[in-house]
């Protein structure tokens, strides 16, 4: 039934295996889109979670159904707990992204944990999920999973930039909304900092008392990915089978690689923003919160880079 307003829970956990972000959000369709967040906040992962997730690229398909049941109803007891302690009870329905486990859209191949059916089941909610499946075995890319409300939601930003596990953007082009994966941001950084013992690199003050090796710099500009047009996007099998073996092949300080690697997302990302005229670029994502990250961005690109507040940056893709 089409209405002018709907009250959502909306979740998401990414690849950087910060936590489950969970949304409680009301929206509005009057002239245009609106929402308004009324609760949110992110579940830690336990320490034995974290484990089984950051290697889900090496399980076989029989070990992946096994781990997916457990993680449904795992993602179930979160919800739960969510909708409880807001007790939230008006809500038209559950929206849930699950975890990506493989993501290889060309071998049209894609698997997201805890969307099975029996999400809604424990729930007994109605549930919206498995977004990828379809869209990847149509010839696809399944991610990235937000564009559409970027453009409803976002529309006066010339690009929406997300710098979570990897960098993606959205934008009009030729009165079409395209989006596509950049390259890779935390799930590189946060996988070297933490042999400091950091789960990240606060603000990036680490990454700034380094220096950039230039061949190591030259190497990963020079990955074919960046040489291929949208749509595209990127999964952990990429950047374990070829970013973080030609990174390790240095022998480099941690901090020197957190340099050389700020320096070569900032150029990256720089390519995707640039344009003949000022534009505004919305920055969302942990990410965001890397200041010396973004000071390279804005070096680059020179555009309007907006920072907005903490709920948009922790929250939107959720």
């Amino acid at each position: 039934m089409i209405k002018s307003n709907y009250k959502v829970i909306g979740v998401m956990s990414g690849t950087s295996l910060d936590g489950i972000d969970l949304v409680y959000i009301s929206f509005d369709v009057l002239d245009k889109w609106s929402f308004r967040i009324i609760n949110a906040e992110t579940t830690d992962y336990t320490s034995e979670w974290r484990v089984i997730l950051k290697d889900l690229v090496l399980k076989s398909k029989a070990e992946l159904v096994k781990i997916d049941t457990s993680y449904t109803a795992y993602l179930a007891s979160v919800i739960k707990a969510f909708i409880q302690k807001n007790n939230i009870t008006d809500f038209d329905f559950i929206s849930s992204h699950g975890h990506t486990a493989w993501h290889q859209p060309q071998n049209k191949l894609t698997y997201q944990i805890g969307n099975l059916p029996h999400l809604a089941s424990l729930l007994n909610e109605t549930v919206v999920c498995d977004f990828r499946v379809q869209d990847v075995e149509l010839g696809g890319q399944g991610a990235p999973l937000v564009p559409i409300g970027d453009a409803l939601l976002f529309s006066e930003f010339d690009f929406c930039l997300n710098l979570g596990g990897f960098a993606n953007i959205s934008t009009n082009h030729k009165n079409e909304r395209i989006a596509y994966d950049i390259c890779p941001v935390n799930i590189v950084l946060n996988y070297f900092v933490k042999q400091l013992g950091f789960d990240f690199d606060d603000k990036g003050n680490i990454a700034a008392t380094g220096k950039i090796n230039q061949e190591l710099l030259d190497k990963l500009n020079d990955l074919d990915f960046y040489n291929k047009p949208y749509p595209k996007s990127l999964g952990l099998e990429w950047v374990k089978n070829e970013v973080i073996p030609l990174i390790v092949s240095f022998k480099l300080e941690v901090k020197d690689v957190l340099r050389t690697f700020v320096e070569h997302v900032a150029i990256q990302v720089s390519k995707e923003i640039k344009s003949n005229q000022n534009t505004s670029v919305l920055v969302t994502g942990g990410g965001a919160y890397n200041e010396y990250l973004i000071s390279r961005i804005k070096f680059y690109s020179n555009q309007n880079i907006v920072i907005p507040t903490d709920d948009i940056i922790e929250f939107k893709e959720a």
